[in-house]
């Protein structure tokens, strides 16, 4: 694992390279997409068919799309009562945690007499994306149902792509215990855009959230307007900023925990001790002999994996705050006080005994977290997510009186002369 320095010339280049790691779609992902969304909108199930036979090589009819009740329930029964338990488990923690971040409406009457408030309304239908591929992720699909259920969402629904026709039982057990109402076959940009357009068998959704590959977030961002979405979720990534108190094989396997996910992820750490610095990187390459990832692990630590040593404590929160990190261990003696200085982080996890790798399963917080430094301006997916902000007005003739003259003349400085009128027509009453 290499060895930097933040006072080296290149160092500025070399960390927006990793951060810049996931942005670019290439030309021939883009043209693809465009197509496949464009095709689904058009000819339905039957594309949405085509395409799962082209791309996971599985036959099914519009009967078939939907995985049935039955299905699901052997699927659950199949399963060991220890993992069921597990679910459980962490499904309890996550609800706990987004119980408290529900919104409540509200209203006052300000001393003119005028009505003003915020409703909050959950959305109608939402659509979940939980990917396939090189691993299994019910955790994901606990962390994006769950809120959606606190925030009273009427119908979830849940996308992820099949091996040979069949959903893992994990997948379905994880669905069952989240919420979610009905659960679809499907994978890819032709699942994103069922999901956004609908079809015959997939009914439209509001809003779709969760990650996916290359081809899921190219699809998310095309059709974006047509529906929410929670964010383009990148490559994960984990930053850790040590002081050089912790031991060298537990900051070494943290960072390895994010490097195994796949070659694009990113693991840094951030250190002003220059020995802590090179034993992390010497067990770094020790703990890569020996995970069972290591072939993915070895390609992100070295294309997209680096050891910071800074000039102090304060460089190393400065260099965390632009990276911005999708999760930031603070391996200190003291986390509490680096913490208040921490501006921009997707999540943050405190002290010697608290790895990551809690936060993806057991802790309650969101692990759908904003990557690729945009934790500078988006937060974890949370109930948030799952609501509509309306805002409430109700003026009386008073407080009408009141302002009518003023906001008519608002109006007339925009030049929006019919916007004045309306008021105007009010205060001057009917005319015979």
């Amino acid at each position: 694992m290499k060895i930097i320095r933040a006072s080296q010339p290149s160092f500025v280049a070399e960390i927006e390279r990793i951060m810049n790691r996931g942005d670019v779609l290439d030309e021939t992902v883009i043209e693809s997409v465009a197509e496949i969304i464009e095709d689904v909108k058009k000819r339905g199930d039957k594309a949405l068919i085509e395409y799962t036979e082209k791309f996971d090589g599985i036959s099914l009819e519009p009967s078939t799309l939907e995985v049935d009740s039955d299905e699901i329930e052997n699927a659950v029964n199949s399963l060991d009562p220890e993992d069921i338990d597990l679910l459980r488990l962490s499904a309890g923690r996550i609800e706990k945690f987004h119980k408290k971040q529900s919104l409540r409406s509200w209203s006052y009457t300000d001393e003119e007499g005028v009505g003003l408030g915020q409703e909050i309304r959950p959305l109608d239908r939402v659509g979940i994306y939980a990917p396939g591929g090189r691993a299994l992720y019910p955790s994901t699909v606990l962390m994006a149902a769950i809120p959606a259920k606190v925030a009273g969402v009427g119908e979830i629904i849940l996308a992820t792509p099949s091996t040979g026709g069949r959903v893992h039982p994990l997948i379905l057990a994880a669905a069952k215990l989240g919420g979610v109402e009905r659960i679809f076959r499907i994978g890819g940009a032709q699942a994103i855009a069922a999901l956004a357009y609908g079809t015959e068998s997939v009914p439209p959704v509001d809003k779709i959230v969760g990650p996916g590959n290359v081809y899921v977030a190219a699809a998310k961002r095309m059709v974006f307007g047509k529906v929410g979405i929670d964010m383009i979720a990148g490559p994960s990534e984990i930053l850790i900023i040590s002081d050089g108190t912790s031991r060298p094989d537990i900051a070494a396997a943290d960072l390895l925990s994010q490097a195994e996910h796949d070659e694009l992820a990113s693991a840094v750490l951030v250190t002003p001790s220059e020995d802590f610095a090179r034993e992390v990187a010497s067990e770094v390459d020790l703990q890569l002999k020996v995970i069972e990832r290591s072939a993915i692990a070895q390609k992100s630590v070295e294309n997209y994996g680096a050891v910071i040593v800074t000039a102090d404590m304060d460089e190393a929160v400065k260099i965390a705050n632009m990276i911005a990190p999708e999760h930031l261990e603070l391996m200190v003696k003291n986390p509490e006080s680096v913490l208040e200085k921490i501006k921009n982080a997707g999540a943050v996890f405190m002290g010697y005994y608290t790895p990551e790798a809690l936060g993806d399963y057991i802790a309650g917080p969101n692990h759908i977290l904003p990557t690729g430094g945009t934790a500078r301006f988006s937060s974890p997916l949370g109930v948030y997510d799952f609501v509509k902000r309306m805002s409430v007005v109700s003026f009386s003739e008073k407080s009408l009186r009141r302002y009518g003259g003023k906001t008519a003349r608002f109006a007339d400085m925009e030049g929006l002369r019919a916007h004045g009128q309306s008021i105007v027509v009010r205060l001057e009453g009917k005319k015979s």
